[in-house]
């Protein structure tokens, strides 16, 4: 891999430059209220490299909420609660091929449990595995983890987006309740739905995202303190859902184009890492149909083909 520092800083701005005009093909979520009041041609990119010191262009200022960016942390949170065997007692380990807020194939295969923990069914049955005394309890627990390994006591959530989200879920109740009668819910469904709205709307910067994404990088492991953070298995399950199902159902794409372990949301997020290297964050609210950001995918690919970044 080419990893001349200079030589990628001097590279950012061209690459941004080239990116943003791709942000007029794709539309800003709207079927959550509050995220459609993001800006368009918004794209910036932050890099963390393993001394903690960030390398940023475009418009790294700007919050967001993680929306299914979080899933990577809670379905990591749930495997050090409850361990591999229950997690995935509830979950399966496969890509769905559909649609991230799809149900058809929890009706159509047996055994009727979302097929991972990336899509909407999947990080609701994990939501209800965080544990805590209650839905406030189990929120509470979610962003102090949040807040420790992104490195910052400012990430909160996101209160007009939570009820934005909360107020407009039909699809994810209809998921919800369907889970419930397959069994694979416990206890009440408006209580796990609400942990998983809030731990939706943690709003975050790039910088917080490539604090994340640089754990992972590291396995784990803060590469400045050398505390673990996250047992490596845990991270090994996480990266590899997100080589396999972190962009929806462009995941392959995602993988040939850039070939990097990846997380979007629907906010126009993207979390990826170069292993070993970096924790990148991204931002780029216009999305296409699949709902990854447009100009952060193409951002990405243009810096992974210019410094061989692909694992694979």
């Amino acid at each position: 891999m080419k990893m001349d520092v200079q030589i990628l800083k001097d590279y950012l701005p061209h690459a941004v430059k080239e990116s943003r005009p791709f942000a007029a093909k794709g539309e800003v979520a709207a079927y959550i209220p509050e995220l459609s009041k993001a800006p368009k041609e918004a794209l910036g990119i932050c890099m963390m490299d393993k001394s903690g010191v960030c390398t940023s262009e475009g418009d790294t200022g700007l919050t967001f909420t993680l929306q299914s960016i979080s899933k990577v942390f809670t379905l990591i949170l749930a495997l050090m609660d409850n361990g591999e065997e229950v997690v995935f007692s509830k979950v399966g380990k496969e890509p769905s091929g559909d649609d991230f807020n799809s149900m058809l194939k929890l009706e159509l295969v047996e055994p009727g449990i979302p097929f991972n923990p990336l899509i909407n069914a999947g990080a609701i049955a994990i939501s209800s595995l965080i544990q805590g005394k209650s839905p406030q309890d189990k929120s509470n627990r979610i962003l102090t983890f949040f807040r420790e390994i992104a490195g910052s006591d400012k990430i909160d959530i996101n209160l007009g987006v939570y009820r934005s989200e909360s107020a407009s879920a039909h699809r994810n109740r209809s998921l919800a309740y369907f889970l419930k009668d397959n069994g694979v819910l416990t206890g009440d469904v408006e209580e796990v739905l609400d942990v998983y709205f809030r731990h939706c709307s943690i709003e975050v910067t790039c910088s917080d995202i490539a604090r994340m994404a640089l754990l992972l990088a590291c396995d784990g492991t803060d590469p400045v303190s050398g505390k673990e953070w996250i047992p490596r298995r845990y991270v090994q399950i996480a990266k590899t859902f997100m080589v396999t199902c972190g962009m929806y159902n462009a995941s392959g794409e995602f993988a040939i184009c850039v070939g990097l372990p990846a997380k979007s949301g629907v906010s126009g997020g993207i979390l990826t890492m170069v292993p070993g290297h970096y924790g990148i964050g991204v931002i780029g609210p216009a999305l296409n149909s699949k709902g990854n950001s447009l100009a952060g995918v193409h951002l990405l690919e243009l810096l992974s083909q210019k410094f061989d970044w692909s694992m694979f």
